[in-house]
């Protein structure tokens, strides 16, 4: 997880597209919607083409989007 002061634990793991659209229960596409559009948890593309999310990172969107909606 990341602490206060930002730095990513060793723990923090990445995580792949399917991992966060099994998790959250949306399709792929709104998945890459939602990262085109600026909206979606921040995320790294790598050389590859594949890409990776921190599990923090994911953490803390879904913790915003919660406070956003209470």
């Amino acid at each position: 997880m990341i602490s206060r002061a930002g730095k990513e634990s060793a723990h923090d793991e990445w995580l792949t597209v399917a991992d966060v659209i099994a998790e959250v229960r949306v399709p792929r596409s709104t998945f890459y919607r939602w990262r085109q559009l600026g909206i979606g948890p921040r995320s790294v593309k790598l050389p590859n083409g594949d890409v990776r999310i921190r599990r923090s990172w994911l953490d803390d969107w879904l913790r915003n989007l919660a406070e956003e909606a209470a």
